[in-house]
């Protein structure tokens, strides 16, 4: 209950953010500033701005001097997912629940809310104050390259061309290093340095990201099997219908089950070891995530 709580209270105090970051739907152009919205506000777990201000906090910072990366995080976050719906990529018309940008503001209007998303990134990330340790150019670094070519948009990449082949255990691991851990990994991370965390910290929380991304994948792709859209919010077993590389399709669902708890015992045996009982919450939180039904 103190972790459900936790959650809700970090949940409403990033919307409050975002709404203050984001332009007005009254400015012009009215149109992209709905869509930009109504993709940002149509729910989600808002995982990646929660975990940054939770790593910020267990290094000893403020969450209110870490809501700028958070919120940055979040935009490009669904930026990505708008981008991910068009139907030239994944073509779905249903996310968290709703009809997804491109069904209600058609493609190009979707097409350019993403974009202005991702720009408008960085104009928040901007907005962080340096540390002792973190220059502004760090902070710009570490979101730019998480995002960028190598590391999400890679992701994003292979899994698109991977389609329908057949694949390594290290391909599937490459797409989803790159497709989810690293959001989650520079969530973390971009936390930490808003509280001048040491080398140290900053490594051990890292190998949590890492490790909490893939199981947090691994999660997903059982999900998308074995629930419905309904209850999902979004189209259920489009991953297998399109051949996708994913968990349970190289391995199977209870081998895929028995891969994300042991990442998920990584994870926390790495904050642990770092943290003590300050990790207690990040621990927590890992261990809902694999249990999570959605």
């Amino acid at each position: 209950m103190e972790l459900l709580h936790y959650l809700d209270k970090k949940v409403r105090l990033i919307d409050k953010a975002l709404d203050d970051f984001l332009p007005h739907p009254s400015i012009k152009p009215e149109s992209l500033h709905r869509a930009m919205r109504y993709s940002l506000f149509a729910g989600g777990k808002r995982l990646r701005p929660i975990l940054c201000i939770a790593a910020c906090e267990i290094c000893g910072g403020e969450e209110k001097d870490a809501l700028p990366a958070a919120a940055a995080i979040e935009c490009i976050h669904t930026y990505s997912l708008i981008h991910d719906d068009l139907p030239c990529l994944d073509n779905d018309n249903f996310r968290r629940g709703c009809y997804t940008a491109h069904k209600v503001f058609g493609e190009a209007i979707a097409l350019l809310a993403g974009d202005a998303l991702l720009t408008l990134a960085f104009e928040i990330l901007a907005q962080v104050r340096p540390t002792l340790r973190y220059s502004p150019q760090a902070f710009l670094s570490e979101l730019s390259h998480a995002a960028g070519s190598r590391k999400l948009i890679a992701g994003q990449v292979a899994d698109l061309e991977g389609e329908g082949q057949k694949h390594k255990l290290s391909e599937l691991y490459f797409i989803h290093r790159s497709k989810t851990s690293a959001m989650i990994i520079v969530s973390l991370r971009l936390g930490a340095m808003v509280a001048n965390a040491t080398p140290s910290r900053l490594a051990s929380l890292t190998t949590f990201g890492e490790n909490l991304g893939l199981a947090f994948q691994i999660t997903d792709d059982i999900l998308d099997v074995t629930q419905t859209s309904k209850w999902l919010g979004k189209s259920a077993g489009k991953d297998a219908a399109a051949k996708k590389a994913t968990y349970p399709a190289f391995m199977g669902i209870r081998a895929s089950r028995k891969e994300a708890e042991r990442l998920t015992y990584n994870a926390r045996r790495a904050v642990k070891s770092s943290f003590g009982h300050g990790a207690k919450l990040l621990e927590e939180l890992a261990f809902f995530l694999l249990r999570r039904k959605r």
